[in-house]
């Protein structure tokens, strides 16, 4: 399983239109699991980042492409980090 963390930023668009934000965070959810990605969480935050999404799949592919989709609807500006889990993370050590 691929996993990514996403960093978001609104975007001046995405800052004029706050209010509608969970809604389009919940038509976000729709589209991803349509995408056959999953969403794992779906954070709104304080700080640099607006925002934080982790998002899995079985491919990167899927979630790169899920984060074009999100990125032309012109609300917010990502930042896409890789993931992995404790066990992912010692297998790639001992690799």
């Amino acid at each position: 399983m691929k996993r990514c963390i996403t960093l978001l930023k609104f975007t001046e668009k995405g800052s004029a239109h706050i209010k509608e934000s969970t809604s389009r965070a919940h038509a976000f959810d729709a589209l991803a699991e349509k995408s056959g990605v999953k969403v794992e969480g779906q954070f709104w935050t304080i700080g640099h980042y607006d925002g934080a999404l982790v998002l899995a799949a079985d491919s990167e592919a899927k979630i790169l492409h899920l984060l074009a989709s999100l990125a032309a609807l012109g609300n917010v500006r990502t930042e896409t980090l890789q993931a992995f889990t404790d066990k992912e993370f010692d297998a790639i050590l001992k690799a």
